[in-house]
């Protein structure tokens, strides 16, 4: 079990694509350098990320034949990698632990600059709101985010879920007048596709006085994508933990 951080911004998402660089290939890359199988090693995450989106606590498992202390695993990857991934920490784990399926829940944080204009030093690590919002409004209606769900109206095409169905045991708002930034911070036992840039979306029209407090109970009643059709931008979007019983 591996834990590591990456920025992003010029990764093509989590999971191997053809011609693309993406977090896995580059992973896999190092992996195999390091490993002495005859076989070539795949490694498993916690779930995908989408291009642009960062990792503060991104979670791997993979096999590895080598007799390598968890110390030497950290150094050797941190090694070959490049510098827009870190290995955090590396663990050994019983052969039944799978960093997807048994996974207990994630945190996501996003965060919103506030300003005029697009500050060019965010512009990749931050989604931009330039219009009014009211954090208060925000703060009210969070408790309608709280609870189990059907998540169908905040679901984008492409998904392959089974179920919109979803419980969500925490969710939060901060505005840090330092930065001119608001950052939301999720907490669920799992998410669907793109679920937690569109809530965002949907939350800063609600602090925008587009949209009505308490829209959020409409929403999961009607079930329609095309009521909340905004999607906040994948730069402000950070995997912050996932958690395992």
């Amino acid at each position: 079990m591996v834990t590591l951080a990456y920025d992003g911004t010029k990764f093509a998402g989590f999971q191997s694509q053809p011609n693309q660089r993406t977090v896995q290939s580059v992973l896999e890359t190092a992996v195999n350098k390091m490993s002495t199988a005859a076989s070539f090693v795949h490694i498993f995450g916690s779930g995908r990320t989408d291009a642009g989106v960062h990792a503060l606590g991104q979670v791997i498992h993979f096999d590895l034949e080598n007799d390598i202390p968890e110390e030497g695993i950290v150094n050797g990857l941190n090694s070959l990698l490049p510098l827009d991934v870190e290995i955090l920490t590396a663990k050994r784990v019983a052969t039944t632990f799978h960093a997807r399926f048994t996974t207990h829940g994630k945190r996501y944080l996003y965060r919103v600059s506030l300003g005029r204009f697009v500050n060019p030093f965010k512009r990749f690590y931050t989604g931009q709101y330039k219009y009014p919002l009211k954090v208060d409004l925000i703060k009210a209606a969070l408790p309608d985010v709280i609870g189990t769900h059907d998540f169908s109206s905040f679901v984008a095409s492409g998904s392959q879920a089974k179920s919109h169905i979803r419980t969500i045991y925490d969710a939060t708002v901060k505005e840090d007048q330092t930065t001119g930034e608001v950052v939301f911070e999720f907490y669920g036992n799992g998410f669907l596709y793109n679920q937690v840039r569109i809530m965002v979306a949907t939350l800063l029209e609600i602090g925008n006085e587009k949209r009505p407090v308490h829209d959020f109970l409409r929403l999961y009643e009607v079930k329609d994508r095309n009521e909340c059709r905004a999607t906040a931008p994948a730069s402000g979007l950070y995997l912050k933990k996932v958690y395992y019983k």
